[in-house]
């Protein structure tokens, strides 16, 4: 049944996928509505102090009443209460509580373990958080090791920044967060003098945009079985491809492969025969 709403905010990364969302949510076409540029967003400089874009649809003939906003996939971070001098950290997916260390860019909170810090653990830490202090951006960063996926994968480093406003450190297609976890790996695998698997998430980002993903998968799996053929994704980054990857290693009916150069790369999901 069509989406009776006759008018609603989007707000997205990009004018582009703003207006996209918000036809499929209200199943309009473009020449059934009417768009207003609330705000075209920016991108910033160097993909930091970017806006997110918004814009308000309407249904041709109908009084602009905004009914509803929408933010797809958005890494907006909402403002938390300030009852409490500590923020409240989400707990990641698939992640060992062997030990935390908080940053301490928060001067109130302290180590666990009775101060014991993994010299590991310590340097990825101080690594994200000395990127942060001279981006100017006040977080709080804890980290943790992660679980290996199977007996042959190394097991990784997650660390967690959370705080106020962070979209900022995500960026138009996670194109800002990429970038911090590659010049972070970069150093933590020079200090540590051996490398390290190492994922930076802002506010459980990653782990929203891994089960979107995920569902994605399993959709477009269902989709190549119905119909026989193979489905090509969007280009995606390495990261995003290894999601669906995943998700789809075990399927009794689809394979996957990529296909093409960075970065266009994209990926595809092929029934077997």
């Amino acid at each position: 049944m069509a989406d009776k709403r006759t008018s609603m905010e989007v707000i997205a990364a990009s004018v582009e996928e703003a207006i996209e969302s918000g036809l499929a949510d209200m199943d309009l076409s473009i020449d059934d509505v009417d768009i207003e540029y609330v705000d075209e967003g920016s991108k910033g400089l160097f993909g930091l102090g970017g806006r997110q874009a918004k814009i308000r649809i309407t249904r041709k003939g109908a009084q602009p009443k905004i009914e509803a906003v929408v933010e797809p996939i958005s890494p907006v971070v909402k403002r938390k209460p300030k009852e409490s001098a500590e923020p409240v950290v989400p707990k990641p997916a698939k992640v060992k509580p062997v030990i935390t260390e908080v940053s301490p860019v928060n001067k109130d909170v302290k180590p666990i373990n009775n101060g014991v810090e993994d010299p590991v653990l310590k340097t990825a830490r101080e690594t994200v958080s000395e990127l942060l202090e001279k981006m100017h951006i006040h977080a709080q960063v804890t980290s943790t090791f992660t679980e290996s996926s199977d007996d042959k994968d190394q097991p990784g480093i997650l660390v967690e920044v959370t705080g106020e406003d962070l979209s900022i450190l995500i960026g138009r297609k996670t194109e800002t967060l990429n970038a911090l976890q590659y010049i972070s790996s970069l150093i933590i695998g020079k200090r540590l003098e051996m490398w390290m698997p190492l994922v930076i998430d802002v506010e459980g980002y990653r782990a929203r945009r891994e089960r979107q993903l995920t569902q994605l998968a399993l959709r477009m799996a269902e989709q190549a079985i119905a119909t026989g053929r193979r489905q090509t994704l969007e280009p995606m980054p390495a990261n995003e491809r290894r999601i669906i990857h995943m998700a789809l290693r075990d399927h009794p009916q689809v394979f996957t492969e990529s296909t093409g150069e960075e970065p266009f790369r994209k990926l595809t999901i092929i029934p077997r025969k």
